[in-house]
């Protein structure tokens, strides 16, 4: 579902997320991309890309199916999988580029998000947390990413809204740091990005990054088990199941 290779000469990790039609995230992906950040995590690489290896689809987001008519059990695996993962993206010990360079809509903006630098593939390709457009909240330490990225105002309206953002749009109010027309470019950039940290001691890097991002990620360690169960009866209440029907039909059409 996605391609790893390290670069043995600078040490920069390429994660290539490669799961169609449109790497929607279900309880077997997050395992496996959170496997992989652990596995970079101990042979110490200097850097990783995250990008996408299918056409116009960076990430499509969480799979939907994992929430319609769900089993209990299930359900409660998949969410922690996304916590899990989420930490070890958003709190990782090297530095971290995305290059998107297709859609990317809910967790896929997550994701994106959570690295600490974002170059995007203009000017065709849309970013943003969605969910209610879906029916559905984005939990909290979703919107707190987005708040950590582009502040509180920013993040209402974009929430509450459900807006997807052109990558003009995402790189005018900070979504994003830069705009490519190509993904090659991107990457190149991306790679340029990471050269930076040849210069920067690893532990001083982490220890700025723990100290900046420390805010955000305390309240789900403090109350993982509470977000868990909130949002295992959220999903399930006839009032989402049924959004969320509407929605799967419409994407038939």
């Amino acid at each position: 579902m996605f391609q790893s290779s390290v670069d043995e000469k600078s040490g920069i990790a390429t994660v290539t997320m490669n799961k169609p039609p449109v790497n929607s995230l279900n309880l077997e992906f997050l395992d496996e991309i959170n496997t992989q950040l652990n596995k970079l995590q101990k042979d110490k690489v200097r850097g990783m890309i995250l990008t996408s290896g299918l056409q116009k689809v960076f990430c499509a987001g969480l799979d939907i199916t994992e929430f319609y008519n769900p089993n209990s059990g299930r359900l409660a695996k998949f969410l922690t999988a996304l916590q899990d993962t989420w930490l070890s993206l958003y709190m990782a010990s090297f530095p971290t580029v995305a290059v998107i360079n297709g859609h990317s809509p809910g967790g896929g903006c997550l994701f994106a998000m959570s690295c600490d630098y974002r170059i995007m593939v203009g000017p065709n390709y849309t970013i943003g947390l969605n969910e209610t457009k879906l029916g559905v909240v984005a939990p909290k330490w979703f919107q707190d990413t987005m708040v950590a990225v582009i502040g509180q105002r920013k993040t209402e309206v974009s929430l509450t809204t459900g807006k997807m953002y052109t990558t003009d749009e995402a790189l005018q109010i900070g979504l994003v740091d830069e705009s490519l027309p190509d993904a090659d470019s991107a990457l190149k950039k991306g790679t340029q990005f990471l050269n930076n940290f040849q210069r920067i001691s690893p532990w001083a890097y982490k220890m700025t990054k723990d100290i900046s991002r420390q805010p955000t990620v305390q309240w789900l360690i403090d109350n993982k088990q509470k977000d868990l169960d909130f949002i295992v009866k959220y999903m399930q209440s006839p009032e989402v199941q049924k959004s969320l029907g509407l929605y799967l039909q419409s994407l038939k059409k």
